[in-house]
């Protein structure tokens, strides 16, 4: 081979080394990177394979190699165990496979290959995609006829840039239909939209998150309230409160009038233990016929005959009868009280006016005496 030759394919070499190749796989998956050479043919024994990888602008870092009959990979601790030859790297393929992509397997990947001084390199730029992240949507402003409101979503991760669309969902079946005419796409922000609300505009509406790698949505419900529904809802919630205290009241009130009729019966057939005995009238020895008479004028007195008869009876009997000792006169009075009864009752009215009746006749007995 001429001079000129090498000279040649030493340039087209260098060109092939800068005119790089771009892969884009989404993540998870697997990528083989290719790797083809002619140096095998010069002797297996002192064959030299490296893969190289580049993130942004950091230092070229090692990923695999292969030297002196043996394998060195694991270079890179975030791609331990997922990094190998893809074929048969000693017949000319020294294709890397990467399997389980991850974002951080991204960057400018270059294979040289060397052997009895000769050198050989491939570059490839590989571009993990990661499709967006299931979307979170969301409304904002009053659900009312007239009012404005606006939809919004986002997707929290995913390979930039992120494209958004809103949709309106038209059927049961998920199917999506052009949005109501009143409705405003925020062009800085398209993942923003506004409405003007009205009684037909409610119903489902759906956002649409997509990039290269793939796509994902999320689904927010707009229910339009118009006056009428208004009313109902205002209805329902006076209801709500005044049930409660009606009912309440009823009870409280029925409680009250119970207890009120309960004092009521129970107040006439009470005496108090603590009151003020009736004062009797003292009646002299010649009014015993009018004594007689006041017992049998009425029984609303009765109580108050009964004591100015016993006490009459103790008199008229003190001085018809001069022989009774002081003890028996004391016995005569604690007579007396007994009589005096704290309740009154029928039973008791009976007894009395039978006593208030015989007094006098025992009085007409000491004066004819």
């Amino acid at each position: 081979m001429s001079a000129l030759s090498i000279l040649i394919l030493a340039t087209c070499s260098t060109w092939m080394s800068h005119a790089q190749t771009v892969f884009k796989r989404v993540a998870e998956a697997n990528v083989t990177l290719p790797c083809h050479h002619q140096l095998h043919l010069m002797g297996p024994a002192s064959l030299d394979i490296e893969w190289l990888l580049q993130n942004s602008e950091s230092d070229p870092k090692v990923v695999i190699t292969y030297a002196g009959d043996r394998i060195y990979p694991d270079f890179i601790k975030e791609q331990k165990g997922r990094v190998s030859f893809a074929s048969n790297f000693r017949a000319g393929d020294a294709s890397l496979e990467i399997s389980f992509l991850q974002p951080s397997d991204a960057g400018l990947y270059t294979c040289k290959v060397k052997n009895a001084g000769r050198y050989e390199w491939n570059s490839i730029t590989l571009k993990v995609l990661e499709k967006p992240s299931k979307p979170k949507c969301w409304k904002e402003g009053e659900m009312s006829e007239g009012k404005e409101i606006t939809l919004q979503c986002d997707s929290a991760s995913g390979t930039k840039p992120i494209t958004y669309q809103w949709k309106r969902i038209i059927d049961e079946e998920g199917k999506t239909g052009s949005l109501p005419p009143m409705t405003r796409i925020n062009f800085s922000n398209p993942a923003q939209i506004m409405m003007n609300l009205t009684r037909l505009d409610s119903g489902s509406y759906q956002c649409t998150a997509f990039n290269e790698a793939g796509q994902d949505s999320c689904i927010v419900q707009v229910t339009v309230q118009y006056a009428r529904n208004l009313g109902i809802i205002a209805g329902a919630a006076c209801g709500a409160i005044a049930v409660p205290i009606l009912v309440f009241m009823t009870v409280w009130l029925t409680i009250r009038r119970k207890e009120k009729n309960k004092y009521e019966e129970e107040s006439p057939n009470e005496i108090r233990e603590d009151a003020e005995a009736p004062k009797a009238r003292l009646v002299k020895p010649g009014s015993s016929t009018s004594g007689s008479r006041s017992s049998h004028s009425g029984s609303s007195s009765t109580r108050s005959t009964a004591n100015s008869a016993s006490r009459s009876q103790q008199t008229l009997s003190t001085e018809a009868t001069p022989h009774i000792t002081p003890t028996q006169h004391s016995q005569v009075h604690t007579d007396s009280r007994e009589i005096e009864p704290k309740k009154i009752n029928h039973t008791n009215l009976v007894k009395t006016e039978v006593t208030s009746a015989m007094v006098p006749a025992q009085s007409r007995a000491f004066q004819t005496v």
